[in-house]
């Protein structure tokens, strides 16, 4: 009982990410129906409704009957105090380690496999990421889009189902490196590092850049 307690707490999770990081639902908006979210998720119907359970109680979802599940207004109000809820709390070191053991590995394939236009796309997040650091604008959503672009560029249909864990982790470490001006020298730095080596088409050196760019953050976010 307790391990679907926590399945339908961690789906909860997820899908909290969909709405205030990965912006895939904004407010009003509907679900999918249950059939088609349960599949997606990889989880069972009752685990789902447990789930929207969860975030209907912290006031995120609400169920209009013989409609559906919308997104209710507080789903963004909320996103400020993500950190806060406890039946959702996501631990910043088990996210940097998710990272870790993936995206070295994406930035591989992504020097093999991507198209020049992706490869582009890549560099220019990558530029933008740097113009709002030395220009002290908040860089998130771009941080998502370059780090996306790279999982995407693996043209492997698996790395979005990992999205969600990779958004919440940046999100996180964009906040944490607001305090360390090492941590922002090191990212300007360790994207520089990515970006020639994707641009050149060495995977193995776009794996190392993005091993080292995340031992750093993990490093002087105090995460090692």
């Amino acid at each position: 009982m307790k391990g679907n307690k926590m399945l339908s707490q961690s789906v909860a999770d997820n899908i909290l990410s969909m709405i205030t990081i990965e912006k895939r639902f904004s407010v009003g908006d509907k679900l999918p129906n249950e059939l088609d979210l349960s599949e997606e998720l990889n989880v069972s119907r009752t685990t789902l409704r447990e789930a929207i359970r969860i975030l209907v109680a912290l006031d995120i979802l609400e169920i209009q009957r013989g409609k559906g599940t919308y997104v209710k207004e507080n789903a963004f109000k909320k996103q400020q105090d993500i950190e806060q809820l406890s039946n959702i709390k996501v631990n910043a070191r088990d996210l940097y380690e998710m990272r870790l053991i993936f995206e070295p590995e994406a930035a591989y394939y992504a020097a093999l496999r991507a198209t020049d236009s992706e490869i582009k796309r890549i560099l220019e997040f990558g530029k933008k990421v740097e113009k709002e650091i030395s220009n002290h604008q908040d860089r998130t959503d771009d941080e998502h889009s370059f780090h996306k672009a790279i999982a995407q560029a693996t043209h492997n249909e698996f790395m979005n189902k990992l999205m969600p864990i990779l958004y919440q982790a940046i999100s996180k470490g964009v906040y944490l490196s607001l305090q360390s001006d090492k941590a922002i020298e090191d990212t300007i730095n360790d994207h520089r590092m990515i970006m020639e080596f994707l641009e050149q088409r060495n995977a193995e050196g776009a794996k190392n850049a993005m091993k080292i760019h995340i031992m750093h953050a993990m490093k002087e976010l105090g995460l090692d």
